[in-house]
């Protein structure tokens, strides 16, 4: 694989040629004819929203995760309010949560009323520190909301005793690891709910949609229920029974996934595995390609997980670096590498500002952290000469800008994915 020189190749933000012709974004779905005849089956049948795909959806999904119940949502959004709800979040309660994903996780809290209270997350993989939540655990706590940050497993063991210990729920965002393990469990079997997104850029799409997963019949029940008005039957159980009558028993929402998403799920579900095991092995180039490099630092494992690999979120070693993280941003993007960045903590966003008082400062490792991030493209469509030119251009602009030219690289001390 090419390496580019440290100081005497032009950067495309210079006037230099870019690595690539063409832009490569930082993730894109994939869709096969296989996928395109499924839905074009469900459009030729008598179900568009509420069908039996969506059960036969949720069955396999549930037994592809190693979960007793699947319920399917519009969106991963929607499915995170039906877990708030269902965990019982309300006026006066709290919620524990990392500032260190999108801002849906802290929403779901907001959406019942309830308080969403941050922790800061752990230095080597960005997921929410067990230690700084328990320091925040007090009588209103209802729940805990770990996320999996680029699909590397959040500390569940220790969150799940957390939870048993003050009588809590622990709701775990898995929106980026399906098909991730943690301690030979699959995500999604080992928490009181957790959640899946299907958005495009995931590892199964819909489209939109979004699944929870749960081993309680009294939380999928209430799921159930929330996403269909709050109605105790759908359109199809009554067709089957040839009545009319419904009840609406509490408050919900129109959150319902559709036949023709479910359609789409069912075939993009066999592909799976093939597209994890695809992300692993990119994530395997990048971190073999960019090892050396004293000015980044490639996302940690740890030894008890298999990620899932969603995002490859490297930092950058800024005082390392005569640029700066925007700089470099725009470096790359001039090369037409579509790297983005994952994420403004949630408490910097002007509503959360101005509706809680956060003024920063406040969750040091994770504000630190997003100053440095920049998440390289990671999707399982990308091609080997996807991956050398992200690896090419990373290398390209990493050196230009390494603030000693003399001691740009190291020698590698382990193999990936630099494992803690």
């Amino acid at each position: 694989m090419p390496i580019a020189s440290s100081k005497g190749e032009l950067l495309a933000i210079d006037g230099g040629t870019p690595i690539r012709k063409t832009l490569l974004p930082y993730g894109r779905q994939s869709i096969g004819e296989e996928d395109i005849q499924a839905v074009v089956g469900v459009l030729r049948s008598d179900w568009l929203t509420t069908g039996p795909k969506v059960g036969e959806f949720e069955e396999a999904f549930a037994e592809r995760v190693g979960a007793k119940y699947a319920v399917s949502f519009s969106s991963g959004t929607a499915a995170l309010h039906g877990c708030a709800f269902a965990a019982g979040l309300q006026p006066g309660d709290e919620a524990i949560t990392t500032p260190m994903t999108f801002a849906a996780t802290a929403n779901c809290i907001l959406y019942q009323g309830a308080t969403p209270v941050f922790a800061d997350v752990s230095a080597d993989t960005l997921n929410l520190d067990p230690e700084k939540v328990g320091a925040r655990i007090t009588p209103h706590t209802r729940a805990i909301l770990p996320v999996d940050y680029g699909g590397h497993p959040a500390d569940m063991d220790a969150f799940s005793e957390l939870a048993a210990l003050h009588g809590i729920a622990v709701i775990e965002d898995a929106s980026h690891a399906l098909g991730a393990l943690y301690k030979n469990r699959r995500v999604g079997s080992i928490a009181d709910m957790t959640v899946f997104s299907f958005h495009p850029v995931k590892h199964l799409a819909t489209g939109e949609g979004g699944m929870v997963t749960t081993e309680r019949g009294d939380y999928a029940g209430v799921l159930r229920r929330f996403r269909n008005h709050g109605i105790s039957s759908d359109a199809r159980q009554r067709q089957a029974e040839g009545q009319w009558h419904y009840e609406m028993v509490s408050l919900g929402f129109n959150y319902r996934l559709t036949d023709i998403a479910c359609a789409l799920g069912l075939s993009q579900l066999q592909k799976v595995d093939a597209n994890l095991s695809r992300r692993r092995k990119i994530a395997a180039s990048y971190a073999m390609g960019l090892r050396d490099l004293d000015a980044i630092t490639l996302p940690a494992v740890r030894t008890e997980v298999d990620p899932a690999w969603h995002l490859f979120p490297i930092r950058l070693n800024l005082d390392k670096l005569s640029a700066s993280r925007t700089r470099i941003f725009r470096a790359l993007w001039a090369e037409n590498i579509g790297v983005n960045v994952h994420y403004i903590p949630v408490h910097r966003h002007p509503y959360y500002r101005d509706r809680f008082g956060y003024r920063g400062g406040e969750y040091p490792v994770a504000e630190g952290a997003y100053e440095r991030l920049i998440s390289l493209p990671m999707f399982h469509g990308m091609t080997d000469g996807d991956v050398a030119d992200v690896i090419a251009a990373t290398r390209k602009v990493i050196l230009h800008y390494s603030a000693n030219s003399e001691s740009t690289t190291r020698t590698p001390a382990r193999p990936f994915g630099s494992r803690t």
